[in-house]
């Protein structure tokens, strides 16, 4: 077959996941993530014993991952799901 020798990162892979990321792209990103926790891992062990410890940072973005909007609108969604639910609960127990 012609399209097994062709290369994982090529135009027909990125077309087939939809994505523009090549496997560098990941790699760096990966990369870029172990640093930054790295490095908050390092402040965190030499700070002064009184000062806050800082937290992790998120990690970039990936193709397929909801943007900011999207984790908005999720987080939304299961407010109002609980708030139902809660609801539902009580309108179960308490006499009407």
């Amino acid at each position: 077959m012609l399209v097994e020798g062709l290369p994982p990162g090529g135009a027909l892979a990125r077309a087939a996941t939809k994505s523009s990321w090549t496997s560098t792209d990941y790699q760096l990103a990966a990369v870029r993530d172990h640093l930054a926790r790295m490095e908050v891992d390092f402040r965190n062990a030499n700070r002064a014993e009184n000062a806050a410890q800082q937290p992790h940072p998120e990690p970039v973005w990936r193709p397929g991952d909801p943007t900011p909007k999207q984790k908005a609108k999720a987080e939304k969604r299961e407010l109002r799901k609980a708030r139902e639910g809660y609801q539902q609960i009580v309108d179960m127990v308490l006499p009407t």
